[in-house]
């Protein structure tokens, strides 16, 4: 078991989300970052549906009750076992009675805690993760009790992998065109490629609105699918970047999708933070 004395700033349980169920509005979630969620499983040898604790710029503080290993990957986000600092992309083992706490976040926004075959927690619909009206809980909380499976372990040998950080800080977005691209005029088109966009305080699991406005002089379009990446043009002509717990239609035109490895980039970006798009063909 896992007991949690601090939940951080907002930490959640999430997997690969759920996959079938958007005919009945049922949002995807899952991972925000799924390319950090992947490796975190990936140096455990879980499988990539494996729940992982997803942990937003504040991360939690843990008690473990169990021999167990462990991996952290994403943001940095200063991890420490009992105090003393340790290693991110790499695993770890855990003997009972250690804590893990996070310090300073250097890079990035969210963080992912990963254990010996996952986290065991509720099943709805066909995953762990969490999300408010389909889950008991829509986030971890302070006392909350965490399942996972104890791993004895005899030595204290660390596997470890090197990976391309890059992302976690690159302000270049790789986009495609939506549905509605062609419906833009040239002045729209060059306002999206040429300018640069910031990260408004509306940042959350659903979606990330831009500050930065295109004119706009659509008409809105009659309800339909949007999925985590698409990018929607307001009639304000402000735009919102859709995340992994967006609802699964809107009215608003779908003038840009972004690349999956692209959302994982947008997961890792925070207030303030600027980007720009880069059209894909």
């Amino acid at each position: 078991m896992v007991k949690v004395l601090h939940p951080g700033f907002y930490t959640t349980i999430q997997d690969l989300g759920r996959k079938d169920y958007q005919h009945l509005g049922v949002p995807i979630s899952g991972a925000m970052d799924l390319h950090a969620h992947r490796i975190a499983n990936a140096l455990l040898g879980n499988g990539e549906d494996c729940a992982t604790l997803e942990i937003t710029m504040v991360g939690p503080k843990l008690e473990f009750s169990c021999d167990t290993t462990i991996s952290i990957t994403g943001a940095i986000l200063s991890p420490q076992i009992n105090g003393k600092p340790i290693g991110l992309n790499i695993a770890i083992n855990i003997s009972k009675g250690d804590e893990l706490s996070f310090s300073k976040i250097q890079k990035g926004f969210r963080g992912y805690l990963a254990v010996y075959r996952g986290f065991q927690t509720e099943v709805v619909l066909n995953s762990r993760s969490m999300y408010q009206g389909i889950t008991k809980s829509s986030y971890v909380k302070k006392g909350d009790v965490l399942k996972i499976e104890q791993k004895n372990h005899s030595n204290k040998k660390y596997s470890s992998i090197k990976l391309n950080e890059d992302y976690l800080d690159s302000s270049v977005i790789e986009v495609f065109k939506g549905p509605e691209f062609d419906k833009l005029n040239d002045l729209q088109i060059q306002s999206l490629f040429n300018k640069e966009f910031t990260i408004s305080k509306d940042n959350n699991r659903m979606a990330y609105q831009l500050n930065e406005l295109i004119k706009n002089d659509f008409k809105d379009i009659i309800t339909s699918l949007v999925l985590p990446g698409t990018i929607q043009l307001t009639p304000s002509g402000k735009l919102i970047v859709l995340m992994r717990d967006s609802q699964t239609t809107g009215g608003y035109p779908r003038v840009l999708q972004l690349k999956e490895t692209s959302i994982n980039a947008m997961a890792q970006k925070f207030t303030g933070n600027k980007i720009t798009f880069k059209l894909l063909s």
